[in-house]
């Protein structure tokens, strides 16, 4: 009777065990990371009886997880990409939105600026029309200002995403190292920590929703490495990951992953999967480019304008002075290097001077000095090497529309700068001028027809050839005083020869001759006026063009003047509008650039959107995987619960049946 109770009782104790599961299974159906759990059970040894072996009922083996480590890899590694994607495209459109809406992006501004200068051209002297000018001009600077302090807003959000994220991955880093060994002692005696297990698969899928990981199990132990295989977690022992000021660039964090050896890593670019590496990409692909976009076609703007205002007569009667403001001041020059934290003299710096704004490009440059002058540029954007330079070289180098100096310090072999000539360009976006009289609308020079004159010449209205520049000031005044005293300055024609040609004399305004040429009779004549400077009263040499059409006759004058104030005169507010088409950015006109600069964004937002769907569907098909074999069933759970309360029943029912036949067995005797 011993045997058939200890079988009864085998079978309670297995039935028991297996209803405790099955409501575990039960209880955690909606527990993070959990695995469904089944019991393992054997017969126990059979004893024989002479004839035959009697089974002596069953015993516990195991309670076991259902888990499988290839679809926990692919559930880790489909939540890192799910998390990296979606991270990327929400940020992403958020820039798409704020460049492409009207009401804060630069096309609206843009135009309004350019139909404020058109209605100014057809009423050059309208104070009102002039007024709208400047306006217009204080608007479209405005925006520039705004676009660019929300896009560092976001670098800003970045910065503090990166610190809390890293954080977070110390923190579950920490958990896997305790976990480890909470799990070697746990299996010391040959049992299995279910429940510990699954917390160190949570925590891992956690970890992946931050930054992509790889896991290599060692002896039970798991490893788990980020980046290229950088050490994260090795058995208990445990790196750290910091987000902190890059040493290239301050004001943007960079990942430095620092080993129990004390060594660091700096792991920005070489982490790939989850939400940091989503941040990183948003800003190195989206934030920086486009606030390197709108700082070049901010200083395309200023530049462009202010050069062709230069170009014009105010109301004043003075040659045009800036209209926004300088984009070589003292200030811009010096925002635009970052010396590196380790070079040798921390407070060496560079000058970036802006000399051709329509070579510039919108990417940075890296600046390595080779020796005390020499130095190498790499243009980060596209990894060229764009070779070899001197400081002491005269003039300097122009690299991409760029020149390099020394500001302060000193400099050293291995000495880095970066250089982003454009990257504060928008936020330093002003305007200058106070007084709409200011703006140079009227041609500075005149032309007009001798009223003595018999042929049928006529003459257009002349420019200057040479480029008055706005923000020299010694030049400027030295070629304003020289087109002043200059004029007036006279074309005196002779008779037309028998092979057409006809040619003229050039005096200045006391006779004097200023040289001669030749024009093709019957036909438009482009013709350039070369004025010698002469000392102190022409400084500066300089040449102005007209156009002369007809057949002048013998003796027929034209004369060209210095323009007077209140000119209703419109040739350089043409020639401002003009710049709306021009090929100011390189090839492309200002509203083109900017155009290009919302459809790159855009593009990358929508290819960001599609990413996003693909990976939101694999990993569902991960979880669709996993949920399968290790997800808790309730219908087929509580499908186990009958069965296990059955078993139980039975198995009781075998220990009543013995105490039945037992006390039988003793009445008896």
């Amino acid at each position: 009777m011993a045997s058939l109770i200890s079988i009864g009782l085998s079978g309670i104790q297995a039935s028991q065990s297996a209803l405790s599961t099955t409501g575990n299974n039960i209880t955690n159906v909606d527990t993070a990371g959990y695995s469904r759990q089944t019991t393992e059970q054997y017969a126990a040894p059979a004893q024989s009886v002479g004839v035959a072996y009697i089974g002596n009922g069953t015993t516990l083996a195991d309670v076991r997880r259902s888990y499988s480590q290839y679809l926990t890899t692919q559930l880790q590694t489909s939540t890192a990409l799910d998390n990296e994607a979606q991270t990327f495209s929400t940020a992403a459109s958020s820039v798409d939105s704020l460049l492409a809406d009207s009401t804060t992006g630069i096309s609206t501004a843009l135009s309004k600026f350019f139909s404020a200068l058109q209605t100014a051209s057809a009423t050059p002297t309208d104070s009102a029309s002039r007024s709208l000018v400047l306006t217009s001009s204080s608007t479209l600077s405005q925006r520039f200002n705004s676009l660019s302090s929300q896009l560092s807003d976001q670098s800003s959000y970045i910065n503090t995403q990166l610190s809390a994220s890293a954080t977070q991955v110390n923190t579950l880093a920490n958990k896997i190292a305790q976990y480890n060994q909470a799990i070697t002692v746990a299996s010391a005696g040959g049992t299995t920590p279910n429940s510990l297990l699954d917390a160190r698969d949570q925590a891992i899928n956690d970890m992946s929703k931050l930054v992509g990981v790889s896991v290599v199990n060692q002896d039970g132990n798991y490893n788990v490495y980020i980046g290229s295989g950088q050490p994260l977690v090795v058995g208990g022992s445990v790196s750290s990951l910091s987000a902190q000021s890059s040493t290239l660039d301050p004001s943007q964090y960079a990942l430095t992953l620092k080993m129990p050896s004390g060594i660091s890593v700096n792991v920005t670019q070489s982490i790939s999967g989850g939400s940091m590496t989503g941040l990183v990409r948003y800003r190195d692909e989206v934030v920086n480019p486009s606030l390197n976009s709108l700082g070049r076609l901010a200083l395309v703007a200023s530049d462009s304008i202010n050069k062709q205002q230069a170009q014009g007569l105010d109301l004043k009667g003075n040659f045009g002075s800036k209209v926004l403001n300088d984009i070589n001041s003292a200030t811009a020059i010096a925002s635009r290097s970052i010396g590196r934290s380790t070079n040798s003299d921390v407070n060496a710096n560079l000058n970036v001077t802006i000399a051709n704004s329509s070579d510039l490009t919108v990417s940075d440059y890296r600046v390595v000095f080779t020796s005390a002058t020499q130095y190498s540029v790499t243009r980060l954007s596209d990894g060229q090497d764009l070779g070899s330079h001197n400081l002491g070289a005269s003039p300097a180098d122009e690299i991409d529309g760029l020149q390099l100096g020394l500001r302060t310090g000193s400099v050293a072999v291995g000495d880095t700068f970066t250089v982003q000539p454009t990257r504060l360009a928008a936020s330093q976006a002003a305007v200058t001028m106070t007084d709409a009289q200011d703006l140079a609308f009227a041609s500075p020079l005149k032309a007009a027809s001798s009223a003595a004159n018999t042929g049928t010449g006529t003459v257009s209205a002349p420019s200057l050839v040479t480029q008055r520049s706005i923000y020299d000031s010694a030049s400027a005044s030295s070629l304003a005083t020289s087109v002043q005293n200059a004029m007036p300055v006279k074309l005196q024609f002779a008779a037309a020869a028998s092979d057409g040609s006809q040619g003229y004399m050039i005096y200045d305004a006391g006779g004097n001759s200023l040289g001669a040429g030749s024009i093709v009779a019957g036909q438009s004549n482009t013709v350039n006026v070369n004025i010698a400077a002469n000392g102190s009263t022409i400084p500066s040499a300089f040449t102005f063009q007209l156009t002369l059409a007809g057949k002048p006759s013998s003796g027929d004058t034209f004369s060209v003047s210095f323009g007077a104030a209140g000119s209703t005169d419109n040739t350089n507010a043409l020639g401002l509008l003009n710049l709306q088409t021009s090929a100011t950015v390189g090839n492309a006109s200002m509203n083109n650039t900017y155009s290009s600069l919302v459809e790159t964004v855009g593009a990358k937002t929508n290819q960001a959107s599609l990413d996003a769907s693909a990976t939101s569907a694999i990993l569902k098909q991960a979880q669709a995987s996993q949920s399968s074999l290790s997800g808790v069933n309730l219908d087929e759970e509580a499908a186990n619960l009958i069965k296990y309360q059955q078993y139980y029943s039975a198995s009781a029912k075998i220990i009543e049946i013995s105490q039945t036949v037992f006390n039988t067995l003793i009445q008896a005797f």
